[in-house]
C-alpha cells in the first residue's frame, strides 16, 4: 500500500493540521488532512469531482466550518480579519454583477477592496490587459461568453495583488490557447511571490503545477512535485500515478 508522498518545504503559506469536515449528517468530505503548502508556488489540487477539493479550498479561505483540526495562513488562523486583504477566492460560479460592464465590475470591486481612488483606473486597465479582456471592457457581463465571464472572475481575484489566490476550476470552459495563457500568468504571479492554489479534475493540468496534491474521497493520496510523484510511483504521468495510488488504497 502506498502512503502519502510528502514534500518538505522551508517556507509555508498554508498549514493544515488534522482537518476533517462532515457535510450533512454523514458525508465525510475531508478526512484527517495534514499538509503544508509552500510560498510562491503554483499548487494544484487534482482529483475527480466530489474528491473534496472545493471543501478543502473553502476551509482554507475560512468559509467552511471544521469539525476537527485547524488551518493557519501565513501564521494566522484561517478566516481571521487579518487575512482579508491577503487572500482572494475565485469560486466555480462567476461572482460578478451581470448587469454591469466588465470594467464597472472591476472598478466596483477595486473600491470595495480598498484600492486608493487615484490608482483604480490604472489597476483596472492593467488587470483587463492581463486577462485579455480589454476589448470586452465596455460590454455588459451578461452579454459576454461563459469563458469570458470566467476571466472576469479571475480579474476580480487579481485585484490588490493578494499573497494567496485560491482558484476553484479557473480554466473550465476556456479554449486551449487562453488556458495556456492563463497558466503562463499563474507561473508569472508565482515567480513574483504569490502563492496560487488551483483546483482541477483534468489530469493534464497537474503537469503544469509546481506542487501537487492528489485528492480522492477526502484524503490526500500524494503531495509532491509532478516529477517526484511519478518517480515515487514508477509511472510516466500524473494520471498513471493517480490510478496506481487509487488501485493500492
Amino acid at each position: 500500500m502506498f502512503g502519502a508522498i510528502l514534500w518538505t518545504m522551508s517556507e509555508t503559506a498554508v498549514k493544515i493540521q488534522n482537518v476533517s469536515v462532515t457535510l450533512g449528517k454523514h458525508f465525510e468530505a475531508l478526512r484527517n488532512v495534514n499538509v503544508e503548502l509552500p510560498v510562491g508556488k503554483v499548487v494544484g489540487f487534482i482529483g475527480p469531482s466530489g474528491a473534496g477539493k472545493t471543501t478543502l479550498m473553502r476551509s482554507i479561505v475560512g468559509r467552511q466550518k471544521l469539525h476537527q483540526g485547524k488551518i493557519t495562513i501565513f501564521g494566522n488562523p484561517a478566516g481571521t480579519s487579518k487575512l482579508r486583504d491577503q487572500i482572494s477566492y475565485m469560486t466555480q460560479e462567476p461572482s460578478v454583477y451581470t448587469d454591469l460592464t466588465v470594467r464597472e465590475n472591476l472598478v466596483y470591486f477595486a473600491t470595495v477592496f480598498g484600492v486608493p481612488k487615484h490608482e483604480v483606473a490604472k489597476a483596472v486597465d492593467d488587470i483587463l490587459q492581463t486577462v485579455d479582456l480589454t476589448p470586452q471592457s465596455s460590454q455588459l457581463v451578461e452579454d459576454v461568453s461563459g469563458g469570458q465571464k470566467q476571466r472576469v472572475s479571475l480579474a476580480i481575484a487579481l485585484i490588490g495583488r493578494p499573497k494567496l489566490m485560491v482558484l476553484d476550476e479557473p480554466t473550465v470552459g476556456l479554449d486551449p490557447v487562453l488556458r495556456d495563457q492563463l497558466w503562463n500568468l499563474f507561473r508569472k504571479l508565482a515567480q513574483q511571490g504569490t502563492t496560487l492554489i488551483i483546483s482541477s479534475h483534468v489530469m493534464d493540468e497537474a503537469e503544469r503545477c509546481e506542487d501537487l496534491l492528489l485528492i480522492r474521497d477526502g484524503k490526500i493520496l500524494a503531495h509532491a512535485s509532478p516529477k517526484d510523484i511519478c518517480k515515487q510511483t514508477a509511472t510516466s504521468s500524473v494520471e498513471q500515478a493517480f490510478l496506481k495510488l487509487v488501485g493500492k488504497q
